[in-house]
């Protein structure tokens, strides 16, 4: 082969690989893309939302696993985080958290209660007169353990959360959701109003 074109190919295949090793470590690291692929937090995020998940802010771990390099603070009450689905772990959720650890958590009739108090939701919508379903509409009291986040949906009648399969544990969470970066219902409809806001 020609010397030069050795050359040329070495520099290609070594921008190449610097880019895989900067995109794994950015991935695994510092954020990750999702997509919004259900309801359940409505209208806080649609269907069709495209966001970055902020990696870092909770903890560093090492790729693949739950083992964590060093923690910083756990997630805070109204932080919306991605988590590995307990029920699959292959599925990744999003959901609002409600309860941190040492948090007693209730439900009365659709109402939510934390140590006693009702909570303030702007961001909660609720799309079924009904106020008896069991688990949805009235749960608990649970004490929140250690090490694990008592979460839920903002769209509450409409979402399978905490009150159906009990807590996150704080090694499964992903991040905490950080910004729209894409959203839309279709190709001819691109919600160019979200795209940049911030997730909260």
């Amino acid at each position: 082969m020609n010397p030069r074109w050795q050359t040329l190919l070495k520099e290609y295949v070594e921008a190449l690989l610097i880019a895989l090793l900067l995109a794994f470590v950015i991935r695994s690291f510092v954020v990750q893309a999702f997509k919004i692929p259900s309801g359940s937090m409505l209208q806080t995020l649609q269907i069709g939302d495209h966001l970055l998940v902020n990696k870092f802010l909770y903890g560093i771990k090492v790729p693949f696993t739950h083992a964590f390099i060093t923690q910083f603070d756990g997630p805070k009450h109204g932080d919306i985080i991605v988590f590995e689905f307990p029920e699959d772990p292959s599925k990744d959720f999003i959901k609002r958290v409600i309860g941190v650890p040492g948090d007693v958590i209730e439900v009365r009739d659709k109402q939510v209660y934390r140590n006693g108090e009702l909570l303030h939701e702007p961001y909660v919508q609720h799309t079924d007169p009904r106020t008896n379903v069991p688990k949805r509409d009235n749960f608990g009291p649970v004490t929140v353990p250690q090490g694990k986040y008592f979460v839920m949906g903002d769209n509450r009648d409409e979402s399978y959360d905490s009150r159906f399969w009990g807590f996150v544990d704080r090694a499964a969470i992903e991040g905490k959701a950080w910004i729209l970066y894409w959203s839309w219902e279709g190709l001819t409809s691109i919600r160019w109003e979200r795209i940049g806001r911030l997730v909260e």
